[in-house]
């Protein structure tokens, strides 16, 4: 009778001894050198805002002036824009707005994409980052300008490795002849000199908008039509990219668009939209 207690006694520890190799802190998946993963954080923004209730009325009427001249009804449903066609609003929106007036049309469309990265290795931000590069470098900023042998700013990345803006943000090139109205936008034909504002209006890099961002004006002319020009504003914060662009086209085949005006705008309310985000 003595023997069989033993027996058990013996087959108790093998039990413990075999649940004690299992869970060990010694065992196979945590032997001293091996890899540690990491997984990288996750962007700082989880949602997008509605982008057609982005941008106050008021300042609607201001970018496209022919909503004012509207009955009441029409004038509504112009302000309240159209939504951009998408499969994810968790990922991409957008809202386009257009008004005729007597002496131009003015189209603006506002985008937001939520940047998010599949590798866990790789931050929401760093692959936001790297979407914006491509988008920069796409934009060809150091291109000439079509009717002018002016550069348009600064070429490549406003972001370094580390993701901050150059040093070169925003710098002005050598001084420009502004012979023509495509090169300002209607210029006076007075000779530009360094730090004017007729470079200023180049396409370039900007600064103090989000973690990056920069400016591209682009004019065009289709046959005999009136030149159409499209200023877009594209700016990164985090990891939510932002596009803005606001275009006009004059009644008149003559008149070339106002790039002054047309750039002011379009940074101003790239600005809201960035305080928008960070509601």
């Amino acid at each position: 009778m003595a023997y069989v207690p033993g027996v058990a006694l013996l087959a108790a520890l093998a039990v413990g001894c075999s649940a004690g190799s299992e869970g060990s802190p010694s065992g196979a998946d945590s032997k001293p050198g091996s890899p540690t993963v990491t997984t990288a954080p996750p962007g700082k923004y989880r949602t997008l805002p509605a982008p057609c209730r982005a941008v106050p009325g008021s300042t609607l009427k201001d970018l496209l002036p022919g909503v004012s001249e509207l009955a009441q009804p029409q004038q509504r449903k112009a302000l309240r824009g159209t939504a951009s066609v998408t499969y994810d609003t968790d990922r991409k929106v957008g809202c386009t707005w257009k008004a005729d007036a007597p002496d131009s049309t003015r189209n603006l469309s506002i985008d937001f994409e939520r940047v998010v990265s599949y590798d866990p290795a790789v931050s929401d931000d760093d692959r936001a980052r790297a979407v914006y590069v491509k988008k920069e470098n796409a934009a060809d900023l150091s291109a000439p300008t079509p009717g002018t042998g002016a550069g348009k700013g600064s070429a490549g990345s406003t972001e370094n490795a580390s993701g901050k803006p150059g040093d070169d943000q925003g710098a002005a090139g050598p001084s420009a002849e502004a012979d023509t109205d495509a090169d300002t936008g209607g210029g006076t034909g007075a000779s530009a000199s360094p730090g004017s504002s007729a470079e200023d209006l180049r396409p370039r890099v900007l600064d103090r908008l989000g973690d990056a961002a920069f400016l591209d004006d682009l004019l065009t002319r289709a046959g005999s039509t009136a030149q159409h020009r499209t200023v877009s504003v594209v700016f990164r914060t985090s990891n939510v990219i932002v596009t803005v662009r606001y275009g006009e086209q004059p009644a008149l085949v003559t008149k070339v668009p106002d790039s002054k005006e047309l750039q002011e705008k379009a940074q101003a309310l790239a600005r809201k939209l960035a305080e928008v985000i960070s509601e």
